[in-house]
């Protein structure tokens, strides 16, 4: 029986999925005029908090007479008729983002979270990290004054720039406004040189990623303001500990040295264990930010700080922060281990001489024994040849007593001789083998 040839080779199972990742969260395709509101929700990194927003955009879905999204995957673009809905989710939170077309007359009265109904927006899965209302305006609209932007963000403490080689205006004050929400303007400058509408969508995927990463990567600032003083007293007494080290006198003190080195590492460890993920987190988060202004391609407005100027004023200390505090608690673990090496080296060296010592105690005491053993080896052939001469004598008296012409005292003292000479040799030759068998 012949096989059928296949018809190719053999895919890889991982090899659709590895495809697909290259395609996924791909930028809305949208056009002036425009309002948006992207909400984080943080929600962990466990299996079933990692589900949960999949299912509240399901229950969604299900609700308005859409397709919800498949049950393994990890973002959803939906149109839901008033408004268009994006999820996605990442490592420990999930992105919403709602898109509501058509004219406005100010950008941020009426924003796109107010189509979706407001149970649903309460219900969301998690806890609200960063919430942002993006407005951009088309080009036919009068492009905002001074005057009308200091109405919008407050004060003039807003930023703003030609982005995307100058196809828009973007400005943001990057804080949080009284109902809870951040404010991005963005303006279309319209004819041949103005957004297209992929364009348009990479340009607001971009500005609301630089929020959502900026405000997780912050997350780890808190963090190392915590541990920073208890880093600072330990490595005062590290230092204590390492100036008590070079002053030990004997090994008992060596030993408390270590017992409070070792709690010191213990400590250390469990705060490394505590904050190495979120310290890392925000170093990769950071890096986002600053390779999303770098996309925008920022061309300054006189007297106006661009979005790099800002975040490198104030995103940037705080970030160096996180790092320095990073840096220290990996340092302060190496230093301890390396102190924690060369007092256990001390240590050993110590608990070496002493067994040294012991040893020569030792030795000095198996020298004596040997002596004594000898001195008792001598009184021992004593011993056994005047036992050995009573029995002599005893059977030459029975000897005589039988008749045989034999001196009793005679045969007793010839035999001294012989009977000493045979039991040094027995014992001898015992203590030779005895001696060869330790030896093998």
């Amino acid at each position: 029986m012949t096989e059928t040839p296949r018809e190719g080779p053999i895919d890889h199972p991982l090899r659709d999925a590895v495809n697909r990742e290259l395609h996924a969260r791909p930028p809305e395709s949208v056009t002036a005029p425009l309002r948006a509101s992207h909400l984080v929700m943080m929600t962990g990194t466990d299996g079933d908090d990692a589900s949960a927003g999949r299912r509240h955009v399901a229950a969604l879905c299900d609700r308005l007479g859409a397709p919800p999204p498949p049950s393994d995957s990890q973002h959803h673009a939906v149109d839901l008729g008033a408004f268009r809905l994006k999820w996605e989710r990442h490592t420990e939170f999930d992105t919403y983002t709602v898109y509501r077309r058509g004219a406005f007359d100010r950008p941020f009265a009426e924003p796109a979270i107010q189509s979706v109904p407001a149970d649903w927006v309460a219900a969301l899965p998690g806890l609200r990290l960063a919430a942002v209302h993006v407005a951009v305006l088309s080009a036919e609209a009068p492009a905002p004054g001074p005057g009308q932007l200091e109405d919008l963000f407050g004060d003039d403490g807003y930023v703003g720039a030609r982005v995307t080689g100058g196809a828009a205006t973007v400005w943001s004050d990057f804080r949080q406004h009284g109902d809870g929400w951040g404010r991005i303007l963005v303006r279309d400058q319209g004819g041949e040189d103005g957004l297209k509408p992929r364009q348009a969508g990479r340009l607001m995927q971009r500005l609301v990623e630089i929020e959502t990463y900026r405000t997780t990567a912050l997350l780890a600032l808190p963090l190392a303001r915590r541990i920073a003083p208890r880093l600072t007293e330990a490595d005062k007494e590290l230092s204590d500990i390492a100036a008590r080290i070079a002053a030990a006198e004997d090994i008992e003190d060596e030993r408390r040295l270590l017992g409070r080195l070792t709690a010191l590492a213990a400590e250390i460890e469990k705060l490394a264990a505590e904050t190495t993920w979120r310290f890392r987190a925000s170093r990769a988060y950071s890096a986002l930010v600053d390779r999303r202004i770098q996309d925008l391609r920022e061309q300054r407005i006189e007297g106006l700080q661009t979005v790099a100027e800002f975040m490198d004023r104030r995103f940037g200390p705080a970030m160096r922060t996180c790092e320095s505090v990073e840096d220290r608690l990996n340092g302060l673990a190496a230093r301890i281990g390396r102190a924690g090496t060369l007092l256990r080296t001390r240590v050993d060296i110590a608990l070496e001489g002493q067994n040294r010592d012991l040893l020569v105690s030792m030795d000095k005491r198996a020298r004596l024994q040997l002596r004594l053993q000898g001195t008792v080896e001598g009184l021992s052939v004593a011993a056994i040849t005047y036992y050995g001469t009573g029995l002599v004598l005893y059977l030459a008296e029975l000897a005589r007593e039988a008749g045989l012409p034999v001196d009793p005292k005679a045969a007793a003292g010839l035999a001294v001789v012989p009977i000493g000479l045979a039991v040094w040799l027995g014992l001898r030759k015992v203590r030779q083998r005895l001696e060869l068998e330790e030896t093998t």
